[in-house]
């Protein structure tokens, strides 16, 4: 019988992980999963870990769940796959109709992932431009601290360093504003004045360069990378009337926010909004498979319809709206609408939130924060190691959650019942009170 130990030195010697410096693995070792239900992954040792971060914010509705496996079941009996150039199947069509029914959106352009979504959108605002007459208009501008992806175009409007820094000289500068994060409030400010300031820098941003600007990218609501930096909807309301009056295009990149996470099915939902396009990924199929799209107006679909090919959005992908993701997608779909998902998770974040008062109250936690279902808190402590000792700790007490930097969040299935909350609460507080003003100097404790 394989173990732990076999898988992991064949992974070492076979597999570059993504996100990782490959020589903390001779440290900080790699856990093989030998399947997954539910909540729960399970190691080739029997070890189980409770899925506190959906597998990368991908998995709605926990591992293996039936209704999705089924409708891929059933989709391989029929096709697998056909080229979307030159083709179209079932799936893809009955996927595009109802996603533009609930974003208000029309045509359905697909890809893989979220990075391709962004490029996605980037291409398309920039030839939308070209192809109504104002060639001038081929900057981007992001946000501040914002993340949109690791390919190149997407790098571009990435405003994390460690990703970026290494590949400035490939790279399109952008234009930065900054970021509604409401922790950005000054003593007497509320998040909504944080967004109105914000607001104000993108006006003066607008006023100068909107000539040149194509297009603002947003992650509504929250910006992961950041740190789970979270903003009042006022920003996108104002944000979008700037767009408007300076003829800007919005792309609101909902890769990881859309489909429930917020609270509502999309997040420019709170704010009243419809964006010019919408980037939808990760959840959009459950977790089962890859893959990506955008959404976009009339408007923009209509420039790119004549008779020269040229003015054609001339991108693909090989596995572009593949028949068994559409397939998945589609049974997601069904499930928000059959158990009432949104209603529920409200009634669950609500208990979930109660339950993680004593975190918010902990010494060492600052910004506290919520929205949706998400969960996310800043950890007050000198230790450079934060990140990987509090990932490694939660590991051996049966849980995955997974640190950016200092900032610690929660991103759970949408099944978690009431036990499972207690106990994620309940190994976060152990691990706090374990790590909360050590000196950075302990070493992570080994993994199961």
């Amino acid at each position: 019988m394989s173990h732990n130990q076999d898988w992991l030195a064949r992974s070492r010697a076979a597999v570059w992980h993504p996100c990782t410096q490959m020589k903390r693995h001779e440290t900080l070792p790699l856990i093989p999963i030998a399947s997954a239900d539910g909540m729960y992954l399970t190691d080739f040792d029997g070890n189980r870990y409770l899925d506190g971060v959906s597998s990368w914010w991908v998995n709605l509705f926990g591992h293996g769940h039936p209704a999705i496996k089924q409708a891929i079941k059933h989709q391989l009996d029929s096709l697998e796959h056909v080229m979307l150039a030159g083709f179209t199947h079932k799936p893809v069509v009955e996927l595009s109709e109802r996603l533009g029914r609930l974003s208000g959106l029309g045509h359905a352009f697909y890809g893989s992932d979220g990075a391709s979504a962004t490029e996605i959108a980037l291409k398309m605002s920039f030839h939308y431009w070209q192809n109504v007459g104002e060639p001038g208009k081929r900057r981007f501008v992001s946000l501040e601290g914002s993340y949109h992806g690791e390919t190149v175009g997407a790098l571009a409007v990435t405003d994390v360093p460690l990703f970026s820094d290494t590949y400035a000289p490939l790279l399109k500068t952008g234009l930065r504003v900054p970021s509604p994060d409401a922790r950005h409030a000054a003593e007497g400010e509320s998040a909504a004045d944080v967004a109105r300031r914000a607001a104000t820098a993108l006006e003066n941003l607008f006023a100068k360069h909107h000539g040149e600007i194509a297009a603002l990218i947003v992650e509504p609501l929250v910006q992961g990378a950041a740190g789970m930096a979270m903003y009042d909807p006022l920003y996108l309301t104002l944000a979008r009337e700037l767009c408007d009056r300076y003829q800007v295009h919005l792309i609101a990149d909902e890769i990881a926010v859309g489909f429930g996470r917020t609270g509502t099915l999309f997040a420019c939902e709170q704010a009243g909004i419809k964006p010019d396009f919408l980037c939808l990924s990760k959840g959009i199929t459950g977790g089962f498979l890859p893959l990506s799209c955008v959404l976009t107006t009339d408007d923009v679909y209509a420039a790119f319809y004549d008779d020269d090919v040229t003015r054609g959005f001339l991108h693909s992908h090989s596995y572009t709206g593949n028949a068994l993701a559409c397939a998945a997608a589609l049974a997601v779909l069904d499930l928000f609408e059959q158990e009432d998902v949104i209603s529920a998770n409200r009634d669950k974040a609500e208990r979930f939130t109660t339950l993680l008062q004593p975190v918010a109250a902990h010494p060492a936690v600052r910004h506290f924060r919520h929205v949706g279902m998400i969960w996310a808190f800043d950890v007050d402590t000198a230790r450079g190691d934060f990140a990987q000792a509090f990932f490694a700790g939660m590991l051996a007490r049966g849980c995955l959650l997974r640190p950016i930097g200092k900032t610690v969040y929660l991103m759970p299935p949408y099944i978690i019942d009431d036990t499972q909350m207690q106990l994620l609460t309940e190994t976060v507080l152990a691990e706090l009170d374990r790590l909360a003003g050590g000196d950075g100097g302990s070493a992570s404790p080994a993994l199961p």
